[in-house]
């Protein structure tokens, strides 16, 4: 039976509808793109078109991934982030569109402060290459524990032609010299509560937990980091660390606690607490 364009997404949409997506009407889209090597604006326009055979059998093999709630990026291998379009892996969370607002924040203290960047749990790289592509004459660091995501970081790198952003392989503070000073510190680390029940939901089944979860309430590591962050902060430069929604206050104590300046919490593009920053002066 010859199936076209219209038809194909129709059945899949009702087909992942079915399997719970939040998005069956864009995975069902973006996977039969995938599979015609084409762009959305084909599907518009050619909807009584009939792919070829081998087409469909690529379109049901990448919709069967999908159902069983193996995230989009994860299939196609890659995901946008910034404008950019980065390579992701298994071995690295996802980037999300919350923490573009992360982004933003860095971007406006270093149009304030001068200096090198450093990115902690650098993952796919997605952060410190959004600001190395925004800051080119900066100097942007990046690192992970895992050498797998520094690969996959330099990868993203040179395939972006982004020469200002570097990637080291360590836990967190370890790969930086003693004597290196940085004016922003950004950092999107693991701050889900091990007992969150939405671990065991959605896209985050199937990404790394070492990348999601800490102890302490999912505080650790966001409390570590900012102790240890003034030690390689200059003078008057910013931590700026993205959290749960609740955590907000909990942050900020952490940061009051230690001796930061202009502590303060921004929300999200939903209204949600997500990015609590402070100076060190």
């Amino acid at each position: 039976m010859n199936h076209c364009i219209q038809d194909l997404l129709q059945n899949a949409m009702e087909r992942l509808s079915e399997s719970g997506s939040e998005s069956p009407q864009l995975d069902a889209a973006v996977l039969l793109c995938h599979a015609l090597d084409k762009p959305r604006s084909y599907l518009l326009t050619w909807p009584e078109k009939i792919p070829e055979p081998e087409q469909i059998d690529l379109f049901e093999k990448v919709l069967a991934r999908r159902l069983q709630g193996e995230p989009v990026a994860y299939i196609l291998g890659e995901r946008e982030f910034w404008s950019l379009s980065l390579k992701v892996s298994p071995s690295t969370l996802i980037p999300r569109p919350d923490t573009e607002r992360l982004v933003e924040l860095a971007l406006d203290k270093l149009s304030v402060v001068s200096g090198d960047v450093l990115d902690l749990g650098t993952g796919t790289g997605a952060i410190a290459l959004a600001i190395a592509s925004e800051c080119p004459t900066l100097n942007v660091m990046g690192v992970d524990i895992r050498e797998e995501a520094k690969a996959l970081a330099t990868e993203n790198a040179a395939r972006l032609q982004i020469a200002n952003a570097h990637f080291q392989a360590g836990s967190w503070f370890e790969p930086i010299a003693d004597d290196h000073k940085f004016a922003v510190i950004v950092s999107n680390p693991p701050y889900i509560d091990e007992t969150d029940p939405h671990l065991s939901q959605g896209d985050v089944r199937f990404e790394p937990a070492s990348a999601l979860v800490a102890p302490n309430k999912g505080l650790a590591d966001l409390d570590y980091i900012s102790e240890h962050a003034r030690e390689f902060l200059q003078a008057g430069g910013w931590l700026l660390m993205e959290h749960g929604f609740e955590q907000g206050p909990a942050v900020r104590d952490i940061l009051i606690k230690l001796g930061y300046d202009q502590v303060s919490t921004a929300q999200d593009y939903a209204g949600n607490d997500r990015v609590t920053l402070g100076c060190w002066t």
